[in-house]
């Protein structure tokens, strides 16, 4: 089955939108239909055995509108595009030259027809009963320009009506024909009366001619589509920003030789250049130099990560400091950024479930007014009323009832809502999905790489009385630098970040399941296990408290020993992501059950578990079986979202009623999840469910005001409340309402624009609470004393500072800034991991407070 996306052009409303729909699924081989009013396109999946493209065109063109192939972005237009590429400019453009001229002829129209009743002061030649003709055919002569410049109304009214498919502009053709056609019949009328003498029937008739009404109908309606359109225009400011961002231009090396060529020229291999300023091309990775390149644009993390050769480097970001070479190994429609623009695009053009009312209403809608309008004029008639008033009923049923309102509810929202989405990094596959997530009453959490960073680090150091924290993290990373398991790795990780020198290694031994024996400078060292410990007769009982300790927290303790004498524990553990608990909070607070899935043991699941607060887990889950779990919270009634990374989840992913993939959108995590979040913070899951939920109930106002304004404008223009309250709608005051509707609609999605994240907001723009960092273990109770004796005797307390900073991902990283902060002098220091900042207090300058927080390594965000 093959998925294509097409650009229709002559729609106007949810009839035309649900005739087309109906014209292309007529056609063999189409499984799915998919047509968006706001973006004019279609999303169709057909079987290339049995249909093409031009099949599907020409169904389109057969229901009486017109359609061509979507480029794909980052591609170039395919050659029958060109009429499509520039038509919504060109519409806007064109609407706005209709509202000028129309404008420019209905107000004189409007002030002859209108002015002998307000008392403005008209020519001579157009007052009194004998200049009747002239004033009658002055009217119709200021009409005719305004019926020209919207004959397109007529056009495609008529033309939809006589395919037995009648839709909005049906409406407005039938309506002012039937007002400019009554003009024409009074006009004879007029005649007939002075050329008999009766002035009766010439002062009956003047009143009666229906032109202003024909020319104001047409060019309210053509203002209020004009308004619609630029509203509509800012629906799509999201895409519109994407698509900017991708660079026109690309240096590229050919033949040695830099030239600057369009970006579509540059092929996978390509060897670019770019320079301090520059917006990266293409995807590709680095083969020459260093730089720090901002990568909001994809990750939505304003800090710029540092690069090297090797490194990948990703489209539209920005290059901030050293020039780079790098090879092309993306470009076009495979680029990331072209990707994240064709999900939006998918998204906006795809349909809600909640969409199909109204496509049920619209496409028995229009017709039924016609009926109505018909049936109100026979009625009226019938009653003994003149056929000019039972006339101007059926003008005003027909023009107040067009489906405009109706037809753009839904996919204004959904266009906005997968817009505002985007810019929080948070990718929309489907309007279903988006519609789905709102009604999540449970979410499913892998651990690794979701919950926990996906990686052992050193969390904690316990030392003897008689060694420090550097000469044991030292020691510990020279045996280990020979080692291949993962939590050696951790350690020599440590090391090289606080820049520790390796001692040489001249004998080294790795034990399976126990540990590993070393020789260095001639002394034996042993890392390992207790048991490990206890075979090399080393005396650990010191330690052991605390290694217990730090095992009940789910960490694994590692024991060091130098000459038979126990050096210390350096505990490794994959670490809680700095914002997973709040975001387990706030789902709590939405009403939403937390479920924690782990292949780990029970003991490790429930000690992570600790540090989450509110979450339901289930350990010693077997990859394959994830699904199995999502499956039974769904039996119990529940809509179920799965937030995982994307790989080794997708089975779950695909079960799960709403699959979130977290990770950096890799290829896989786009395949099989629902929305993709490109930031690896589960807070942007959070983010997504409260989206949801503002662009459902922002759908079900539009439905509902919609519905709620055809309900009540269709009796009043019917006249049902005339004969009880006197209430009779003019159909200039019919046109000016129904165009208001449609604005209002358009605008009521605008505002979800202005939507904030309540529980989803990041930790550093709350106010920082004052916490304590996890601390290096001294087994040296006298130490311990010392140590705080120290901070509270330092200077004197003078003021208290929040320091927002970037880069701790785990406890020992806010110890370190703790240490570096508190070594000014004055000052006193408390971090807070999870909020990622200091509380400081004491007398020092901004300058000095970011000093110290770089040389520990980390980045000042901001200073309050």
């Amino acid at each position: 089955m093959k998925q294509q996306i097409f650009d229709v052009t002559g729609m106007t409303c949810a009839a035309c939108s649900a005739h087309v729909e109906k014209s292309v699924s007529k056609v063999p081989g189409v499984s799915e239909v998919n047509v968006n009013l706001l973006r004019n396109s279609m999303r169709v999946r057909y079987d290339e055995a049995q249909t093409d493209d031009a099949a599907i065109i020409r169904a389109v063109q057969q229901g009486g509108y017109n359609a061509f192939v979507h480029a794909a972005p980052g591609a170039a237009a395919p050659a029958d595009s060109a009429p499509r590429a520039s038509h919504v400019s060109e519409e806007i453009a064109g609407m706005k030259r209709r509202l000028w001229i129309s404008i420019l002829f209905t107000v004189p129209l409007f002030y002859v027809s209108m002015g002998h009743m307000m008392g403005w002061p008209l020519p001579g030649f157009l007052l009194g009963h004998e200049n009747a003709i002239a004033f009658a055919f002055t009217q119709l002569l200021l009409c005719l320009p305004v019926i020209f410049v919207n004959f397109a109304y007529f056009k495609n009214g008529f033309k939809t009506l006589f395919h037995g498919a009648p839709n909005m502009d049906s409406l407005i053709a039938i309506g002012s024909t039937a007002a400019v056609v009554y003009g024409i019949y009074a006009i004879y009328k007029i005649g007939f009366g002075m050329g008999h003498g009766d002035m009766a029937l010439v002062h009956q008739f003047s009143m009666d001619l229906y032109f202003e009404s024909a020319g104001m109908i047409l060019t309210l309606i053509t203002l209020g589509k004009f308004l619609e359109a630029r509203a509509k225009g800012r629906t799509s400011e999201a895409i519109s920003k994407l698509v900017d961002l991708a660079p026109k231009m690309a240096a590229v090396l050919r033949e040695g030789v830099e030239v600057e060529v369009p970006v579509e020229q540059v092929v996978v291999g390509d060897i670019l250049v770019v320079r301090p300023g520059a917006r990266v091309p293409v995807d590709g990775v680095i083969v020459q130099g260093d730089s720090a390149v901002d990568e909001s644009m994809l990750t939505g993390e304003s800090i710029p990560v540092e690069k090297h050769p090797g490194d990948s480097v990703v489209g539209a970001s920005i290059n901030k400091t050293g020039a780079f070479r790098f090879r092309a190994t993306k470009v076009g429609e495979d680029t990331a950024l072209a990707r994240i623009i064709a999900l939006v695009e998918e998204a906006s053009s795809s349909k809600a479930p909640i969409a199909k009312l109204a496509d049920k209403i619209s496409r028995v809608f229009v017709p039924a007014v016609i009926v109505i309008a018909l049936a109100a004029t026979v009625v009226w008639l019938a009653l003994g009323y003149s056929f000019e008033f039972a006339l101007s009923i059926g003008i005003s049923v027909l023009v107040i009832s067009c489906p405009c309102a109706l037809g753009l509810a839904t996919p204004t929202a959904i266009m906005v809502g997968t817009g505002k989405g985007a810019q929080h990094g948070i990718l929309i596959k489907s309007a279903e999905s988006l519609e789905i997530a709102h009604e999540v009453r449970a979410v499913v959490l892998d651990k690794t790489g979701t919950i926990t960073e996906g990686k052992p680090r050193v969390t904690d150091i316990v030392v003897g009385r008689a060694k420090d924290e550097t000469a044991l993290l030292s020691t510990a990373a020279a045996m280990e630098a020979l080692s291949e398991h993962p939590l050696a790795e951790a350690i020599v990780q440590e090391a090289r970040a606080r820049a520790l020198p390796l001692a040489k290694v001249d004998r080294f031994e790795a034990v399976s399941g126990k540990g590993i024996s070393a020789q260095m400078q001639g002394v034996a060292y042993f890392a390992g296990n207790a048991q490990w410990m206890r075979a090399q007769q080393v005396d650990i009982s010191a330690l052991e408290p605390q290694a217990e300790r730090l095992a009940a927290q789910g960490k694994t303790p590692l024991y060091f020993a130098g000459a038979r004498e126990a050096l210390g524990v350096i505990a490794v553990a994959d670490v809680v992501k700095p914002d997973s608990r709040q975001a387990i909070e706030a789902f709590g607070r939405m009403g939403i059950e937390v479920v924690m899935l782990t292949g780990d043991n029970r003991r490790t699941a429930e000690a992570i578990a600790s540090q989450l607060g509110g979450v339901r887990t289930v350990a010693e889950v077997l990859p394959g079986d994830k699904a199995q779990q999502v499956a039974q919270l769904q039996q119990e009634g529940n809509k179920v979202a799965m937030i995982g990374d994307g790989i080794n989840d997708a089975p779950a992913l695909a079960q799960a009623d709403v699959g979130v993939a977290i990770g950096a959108g890799t290829d896989v995590a786009i395949e099989s999840a629902d929305i993709v979040l490109m930031k690896s913070s589960l807070m942007d899951a959070v983010t997504a469910i409260e989206l949801s939920r503002a662009t459902i109930r922002n759908i079900k106002e539009n439905l509902f005001w919609a519905l709620f304004y055809n309900s009540a404008g269709i009796p009043l223009a019917a006249g049902v409340f005339f004969t009880l309250l006197g209430w009779k709608l003019n159909p200039m005051f019919a046109a000016a309402a129904m165009s208001l509707s449609s604005v209002c609609v358009v605008s009521n999605a605008l505002r979800l624009k202005l939507f904030k994240p309540k529980y989803g907001a990041r930790a550093q723009e709350q106010a920082c609470p004052v916490g304590s960092a996890l601390p290096i273990v001294d087994s040296s109770e006298e130490s311990t004393e010392q140590s705080t004796e120290q901070r509270t005797e330092k200077g004197a307390m003078t003021m208290t500072k929040t320091v927002i900073i970037d880069g701790m991902m785990c406890a020992h990283c806010a110890g370190r800034v703790e240490q570096a902060l508190g070594a000014l002098e004055g000052i006193t220091a408390k971090v807070d991991l999870e909020a990622k900042c200091a509380t400081v207090t004491g007398d020092a300058s901004d300058e000095a407070l970011r000093k110290a927080v770089t040389d520990a390594g980390y980045t000042v965000v901001e200073i309050k």
